[in-house]
């Protein structure tokens, strides 16, 4: 799935999006980022990590893993330092009102697999 159609069907607020062609295979829902790194080592640059978290631990996680997506989630914004690292980094950024339920939900109803 495009990153473009994440943004269309979450309706995502954009805060960093180097590449609105981006495709990404699976998505993986987290707070916990011991979980995302157990978990996501091995998919890193092919999934979504969907999140409530927006510290700066979020954008070290996805550097570890060279994740190239991350979605929001409850309406939390993430600071400006958050999106400048997530730009510094070439990752791109993207906040939803929705629940991290939902989100799951309509993004697996429109054919993103699930990665666990």
């Amino acid at each position: 799935m495009k990153i473009k159609e994440i943004i269309h069907i979450t309706q995502a607020t954009i805060y960093n999006c180097p590449d609105f062609e981006y495709e990404v295979q699976y998505g993986f829902c987290s707070d916990l980022m011991s979980d995302v790194l157990l978990n996501m080592n091995e998919y890193g640059d092919i999934a979504l990590l969907i999140s409530g978290l927006v510290n700066t631990q979020l954008i070290r996680t996805a550097e570890v893993l060279d994740l190239k997506a991350i979605l929001v989630v409850r309406g939390k914004k993430p600071s400006i330092e958050l999106i400048n690292l997530a730009k510094e980094n070439g990752i791109i950024l993207l906040g939803t009102n929705m629940s991290a339920y939902k989100v799951c939900g309509e993004l697996y109803k429109n054919n993103l697999a699930a990665l666990f």
